[in-house]
């Protein structure tokens, strides 16, 4: 015979049935893959290397004519999503060490640190950071990311001798040795190792709860972008000729003396040309007087 279902069994059937929230998050997720996997396929994230190690052929879609491997995006994608979890599940961010020997990645790294609050290591990794405990800057952390394992290998090291996880972005010819968590990307490219950051701390920040994912991020991802220095100082220099104006020239009065202020006025204008001239050695000479007779009176020329 049948038995009438209590309101106990009515509930917890209901539990395993997806609610509406769920349901519009898992919509939200959706539109924000499609998203995430445009914006990698703008800044070339799916480029990988002609060779490929035997590890990371699992994350690989295809090989161009030219045998240039393609990385499959929304693997990576899924990576990304795991490290964020992987992240957050670690109470104190100052746990963990994002580190970046390599220059394209140095101000992704420390923009990565400022919004998660982790702890940025861009530039030489200083050996013994793991391991030499006698040294100021020894530290225990409880998570590593890289950016390339073998540009981090120090690192890497380091954290296998602490027994410490590592996650890592990792191209197709990238070694996976004492890597736990390889994100499959493009770790060469400016602007692939930007927004794999970026979306890594976007993530970090809905999970937390700091950020509502139906509003977005404000903070674009040209923030994350590596700028060269030298480039830099040349755009300025640029923009400094280009607002430089030429000097105007006064403008001359036409009205006013020439010479500085001096006037003719100042001059004896009451003076006469008709006038015989006063002083000087000549002054009383008669020019239509008759010449003086030569001294000797015997010659005639």
């Amino acid at each position: 015979f049948w038995l009438k279902p209590s309101a106990s069994d009515f509930v917890a059937a209901c539990e395993f049935l997806p609610t509406a929230n769920a349901r519009k998050r898992r919509t939200s997720m959706a539109v924000t893959k499609e998203e995430d996997v445009q914006m990698m396929l703008v800044c070339k994230t799916h480029l990988g290397t002609r060779n490929c190690d035997y590890r990371m052929k699992r994350y690989v879609f295809r090989r161009t004519v030219d045998g240039i491997h393609i990385i499959h995006l929304g693997k990576t994608w899924e990576k990304i999503m795991v490290a964020a979890r992987v992240i957050c599940a670690i109470e104190n961010p100052s746990d963990i060490i994002v580190a970046s020997q390599r220059p394209y990645g140095s101000r992704a790294v420390l923009k990565f640190s400022q919004y998660t609050g982790a702890l940025a290591m861009a530039g030489r990794w200083m050996p013994g950071t793991l391991t030499n405990q006698i040294t100021t800057k020894y530290l225990e952390p409880r998570l590593l990311i890289v950016t390339d394992p073998r540009t981090d290998a120090q690192a890497l090291k380091e954290a296998s001798y602490a027994n410490i996880p590592v996650l890592a972005l990792c191209d197709t010819d990238s070694p996976l040795e004492n890597v736990d968590i390889a994100i499959p990307a493009n770790n060469k490219g400016k602007e692939s190792i930007a927004l794999l950051y970026w979306l890594l701390a976007r993530e970090v920040q809905y999970l937390r709860g700091t950020l509502n994912r139906a509003a977005g991020w404000e903070v674009m991802v040209d923030s994350f972008f590596w700028r060269d220095p030298e480039e830099l100082e040349q755009r300025d220099e640029e923009n400094q000729a280009s607002e430089w104006v030429a000097p105007q020239k006064p403008a001359e009065d036409w009205n006013a003396p020439a010479g500085g202020g001096d006037t003719w006025e100042g001059t004896t204008g009451d003076a006469s040309w008709d006038a015989p001239a006063t002083g000087g050695a000549g002054a009383g000479d008669d020019w239509s007087a008759p010449a003086a007779a030569p001294a000797a009176e015997g010659q005639n020329w």
